[in-house]
C-alpha cells in the first residue's frame, strides 16, 4: 500500500536535484568570470586592477606672484599663500587673488605660520605682524633685536629678543588678541627659540650655554614667577629646534639626536644618528621624518621616520639631492632635484602619471594636504595639486 508520504517522495528529489543543478550553474559562472578575469590582469588589462593597485593621480600646477621685494619667505595658513619680503607682506587665496597687504620694512624677512594665522617679522629689527587671511591682528615694534618667533595651533605666539649688549635674552608672550601675558628675561645663554604648549599653559625655552644647550621649562605661566621649574642640560651638544608633541612633553632636535623631555621630569634618547650627518627634518605632522647623510661627500642619505613615541614607520634611502621637505597630518612633502614627490608616513610613494612635479628654480616644499603642496622660489610660489585620472 502507497502511504502519503510515499507519494511525495520523488517530489522532493526532484527538488533537491533541482537545487543542485542551480549551484552547479552558479559555481560554473563563478569559474567562467575568475579566468576571464585572471587572463585579462595578466595580460595587463584587468578589470580588477584598481582594486588591487594604487589609483595613479594627475599633477597640476599653479604659479602665484607676490610683490613684496627681495628675500621673500612663504607660509600657508587655512585656504591662503602668505609671503614676507622685505617690502612686507601679501596674502593670496586659492584662486592667486589678494585679500591682504601690508607695507612695512623687513631687511630679513622671517614668517612662522599655525592653522589660521602667521607671524611676519624682521630678524635683527623690530618690527612683528599678525596676520589672518583678511586683516592685520595685531602691529608690534618691540624694544631689542627679534631673533626668533613661534605661534600654537590657538594662535597665542612668542617673540624672542636680545636686549642691549652681551648675551641677555627675552621671551615675550602674547594671547590670541595680542595681549602681554608672560614675559621673562635670561641673564646669560643666547637665545635661539621658544614655545607654547597647546594648552597655553607651559613655555619651553631653548638656548645655548657655555657647556652646550639648555630647554628651560616655565610651567603654568599664568602665575607670575621669576624662577624656572625645570631645566634640561644637554652638554658638548647642540640643541637646533623644539617642539611640544602634548602640554608636557617637548621633542628637541640635536645634531646628534631627537630627544622627547618633559616639563617636570627627565629625558630619553627618541633616536640616534651620531655616526651620521643632519641632512633636515620636519615635524609639523602626525610623524617625525629626519634626513640624515653618512659623513662622506654626496647626496645619497636616508629618510626615516618615526612616531613621538620612537617607533619607527619608514626608512629609505635616496641618491638624488633633497632641497626641502614639509609634513601634514599623515603626509610627507620632498623637494628633490627633479622634482616634488609626495609621501605616506611609512614612506610609500604616491604613483604619478608623468613623473614628478617640475619645480625648477624652487628652494623649499611646504605640505599643505594630502593632494597639495607649495613649492616657493624667491619670487614665486607653484601650488601643486594631485589629481585622480578620469
Amino acid at each position: 500500500m502507497v502511504t502519503e508520504s510515499n507519494q511525495q517522495l520523488p517530489k522532493k528529489k526532484k527538488r533537491r536535484l533541482l537545487r543542485l543543478i542551480v549551484l552547479l550553474a552558479c559555481f560554473a559562472l563563478f569559474v567562467a568570470t575568475a579566468v576571464f578575469l585572471i587572463r585579462d590582469f595578466t595580460s595587463g588589462d584587468s578589470r580588477i586592477l584598481g582594486f588591487l593597485s594604487p589609483r595613479v593621480t594627475d599633477i597640476t600646477t599653479d604659479e602665484f606672484n607676490f610683490t613684496v621685494g627681495r628675500d621673500r619667505v612663504f607660509a600657508y595658513i587655512e585656504g591662503s599663500v602668505v609671503s614676507a619680503g622685505t617690502l612686507g607682506v601679501q596674502v593670496l587665496d586659492t584662486g592667486g587673488r589678494e585679500t591682504l597687504r601690508d607695507s612695512f620694512r623687513l631687511a630679513r624677512p622671517a614668517i612662522v605660520s599655525s592653522k589660521d594665522r602667521c607671524v611676519a617679522f624682521d630678524i635683527g629689527g623690530s618690527a612683528v605682524r599678525v596676520i589672518s587671511s583678511s586683516q592685520i591682528l595685531s602691529s608690534i615694534e618691540v624694544t631689542g633685536a627679534v631673533v626668533s618667533a613661534s605661534i600654537n595651533q590657538n594662535g597665542w605666539f612668542c617673540i624672542v629678543t636680545q636686549e642691549g649688549g652681551g648675551l641677555k635674552g627675552s621671551v615675550t608672550v602674547y594671547n590670541r588678541s595680542g595681549e602681554v601675558v608672560f614675559r621673562v628675561n635670561l641673564g646669560s645663554g643666547y637665545i635661539l627659540t621658544a614655545e607654547l604648549s597647546p594648552d597655553n599653559k607651559n613655555l619651553a625655552i631653548l638656548n645655548l650655554t657655555d657647556f652646550g644647550s639648555r630647554i628651560s621649562f616655565y610651567n603654568n605661566i599664568a602665575v607670575e614667577k621669576d624662577e624656572v621649574d625645570h631645566q634640561f642640560d644637554l652638554r658638548d651638544e647642540l640643541l637646533i629646534d623644539i617642539k611640544y608633541v602634548s602640554n608636557k612633553d617637548v621633542l628637541a632636535i640635536s645634531t646628534d639626536s631627537l630627544y622627547v623631555a618633559n616639563i617636570n621630569e627627565g629625558s630619553e634618547v627618541l633616536y640616534g644618528f651620531s655616526d651620521k650627518r643632519l641632512g633636515g627634518y620636519t615635524f609639523d605632522g602626525d610623524f617625525i621624518a629626519i634626513l640624515i647623510y653618512d659623513h662622506g661627500i654626496g647626496y645619497q642619505g636616508r629618510i626615516v621616520t618615526l612616531l613621538e613615541s620612537g617607533t619607527l614607520l619608514g626608512d629609505m634611502t635616496s641618491e638624488r639631492e633633497i632641497l626641502s621637505m614639509s609634513s601634514v597630518n599623515n603626509i610627507l612633502v620632498i623637494l628633490r632635484n627633479d622634482g616634488i614627490a609626495f609621501y605616506n608616513e611609512v614612506l610609500d610613494e604616491f604613483p604619478v602619471s608623468g613623473g614628478n612635479a617640475s619645480a625648477a628654480g624652487a628652494s623649499r616644499a611646504l605640505a599643505i594636504s594630502q593632494d597639495v603642496a607649495l613649492a616657493t622660489t624667491d619670487n614665486s610660489a607653484i601650488v601643486i595639486r594631485l589629481e585622480e585620472e578620469s
